[in-house]
């Protein structure tokens, strides 16, 4: 079992950044490769960003290449999402999610998570 908690969500104006974070409890962090996943409203839930379990692999959506970051610090149990240049588009709730399937790949499905946060709500104005 793997518990998440989002953290890091809020307002913010065209541009600016935010910092999500996501901490974990249960299972070995080090062994579960993490994702961040985004819904906006009426929308379909969509991959963000992965990360590999020791963080030196990671994996994003052509959204939001080159604007956000995703790491993780093993020793905190802990993942992030730095998101910068944010944009009105990227208004939704943020999900962190765990893949515990202990195998190398870039999970980017709904499917290939076992384990969600409660999500964090980001709100991009214009």
């Amino acid at each position: 079992q793997v518990q998440l908690v989002e953290s890091g969500g809020g307002s913010v104006q065209a541009g600016g950044s935010l910092r999500l974070s996501c901490a974990a409890s249960g299972r070995t962090f080090s062994s579960v490769a993490m994702g961040w996943f985004r819904q906006a409203p009426g929308k379909e839930r969509e991959f963000v960003a992965h990360i590999s379990w020791s963080g030196d692999s990671t994996y994003y959506a052509d959204s939001v290449k080159g604007r956000f970051t995703i790491s993780r610090d093993n020793a905190k149990n802990t993942v992030y999402l730095q998101m910068n240049s944010l944009k009105p588009e990227d208004t939704a709730v943020y999900y962190c999610a765990a893949d515990q399937l202990y195998i190398p790949r870039v999970a980017t499905m709904i499917y290939e998570y076992d384990y969600w946060g409660q999500g964090t709500q980001v709100t991009v104005s214009s």
